[in-house]
């Protein structure tokens, strides 16, 4: 069979010399070349893994050292390891105490009447592969957790079916006022207006019933000062601890929809304008030219004339109440 040319740096810590020897042709045996570094006792084996220069990929270890054994032995070495994987090599076929040590951070628990080249090269493989796979999900999570805390706008997370928060980063604790123990003792429905309630319950509805993804939409929110916000609402399905939950990016677009109505207002009265000079302002101009034009190609008498140029003052009269009109709606715009 070919051997495994990865190189292979192990710890094992055993004061026996026969199951050392053993240890060490069952490795030979599957890898090639393993450095292999002995402890004899707890202390040696303390002083290797504080030793900065030396990294090794797995530890093996004996429950029962001169020194130091059983659970404290254990809880001494996960301290001292920095994350390497521990695999427990003993001589006693203790269930309870093999899933005891499972859960203090033991990588995998052998028996050593049991153990062969084998099944020693799987355990140490499958142990290394569980750590790589551990620090990737650990520095995923912690990339989500820091675009999530370093968020300039509001984020959180909800349990889609309780409505908990189960987390808000620090933009949301700013602009809502809410401390984060405040929010995570609230709901979604107690940030939203008694109005919005049932909008929110239909949006919950559909989001449950069609299993959405993705969802976009604008409601109204109150903060923890009363003020209610336009809050425009992006959100993605996620699982966290097995349950169904909602990450939420909230972009407070109150001042936007505040501009945008001045904005129409304004459009209003231009309109508004723009009608009285295309329409009002006719009138009294066409009246004008009639009666330039009557003075201007007919002879009257001083009396018809003096008509016509009443005719011409009121006319202009109305024109300039109209022009004020004007002037004055657009001191407003």
């Amino acid at each position: 069979m070919e051997k495994d040319k990865n190189r292979y740096k192990i710890l094992v810590i055993e004061d026996n010399p026969g199951d050392f020897a053993l240890i060490e042709d069952f490795l030979d045996e599957q890898m090639h070349s393993p450095e292999i570094f002995q402890a004899k006792n707890f202390r040696e084996g303390r002083s290797l893994l504080v030793d900065e220069k030396l990294v090794v990929n797995v530890i093996l270890l004996d429950l029962s050292l001169p020194d130091k054994s059983g659970e404290n032995l254990i809880m001494e070495i996960v301290a001292l390891s920095a994350g390497i994987p521990i695999i427990v090599l003993t001589g006693y076929p203790d269930i309870s105490f093999s899933v005891k040590s499972l859960s203090l951070g033991v990588s995998d628990y052998l028996l050593k009447d049991e153990l062969s080249a084998s099944n020693l090269y799987k355990s140490i493989l499958y142990s290394i592969e569980r750590k790589k796979k551990s620090v990737e999900l650990e520095e995923s999570e912690k990339r989500y957790s820091d675009l999530f805390q370093l968020s300039p706008q509001p984020m959180w997370v909800y349990d889609l079916e309780t409505l908990q928060f189960l987390n808000v980063n620090d933009a949301a604790i700013r602009h809502y006022g809410y401390s984060l123990e405040e929010f995570l003792d609230m709901t979604i429905r107690d940030i939203r207006p008694v109005e919005e309630l049932p909008k929110l319950d239909e949006t919950l509805f559909l989001t449950r019933k069609t299993a959405t993804i993705h969802y976009n939409g604008i409601s109204r929110h109150r903060k923890k000062n009363g003020d209610i916000i336009q809050a425009e609402i992006q959100s993605n399905g996620i699982y966290i601890n097995g349950r169904k939950a909602r990450v939420v990016l909230i972009n407070d677009i109150t001042e936007r929809l505040r501009y945008v109505e001045a904005i129409e207002r304004q459009n209003q009265k231009l309109q508004e304008i723009a009608w009285l000079q295309s329409h009002v302002v006719r009138a009294p101009i066409a009246r004008l030219m009639g009666i330039v034009d009557l003075i201007k190609n007919y002879q009257h008498s001083e009396n018809e004339q003096n008509e016509l140029l009443d005719h011409i003052l009121i006319s202009a009269n109305e024109l300039d109440g109209i022009i004020r009109d004007i002037a004055n709606k657009t001191k407003h715009i």
